[in-house]
């Protein structure tokens, strides 16, 4: 039983992500679109990262899938 339980644990991670904390992107689809901003955070199991953006100059974060991102 244990066997099993680990193996279903282990396919939860549905995404797969090169992005790290630190990493410096550009948006490249949504509302932000060509904003560029720092990854502050990243979620495998959701395929989101989240990516500080400077708006109105401040640092504001925002959640985006792995798929409106890309590494500057």
């Amino acid at each position: 039983f244990g066997v099993i339980q680990r193996r279903i644990g282990e396919q939860e991670a549905k995404y797969k992500s090169d992005f790290q904390v630190g990493d410096f992107v550009i948006i490249i689809d949504g509302p932000f679109k060509n904003y560029e901003g720092s990854v502050d955070s990243v979620d495998i199991d959701k395929g989101k990262v989240t990516v500080l953006v400077l708006i109105f100059d401040r640092e504001t974060p925002v959640e985006l899938d792995f798929t409106q991102v890309k590494h500057k």
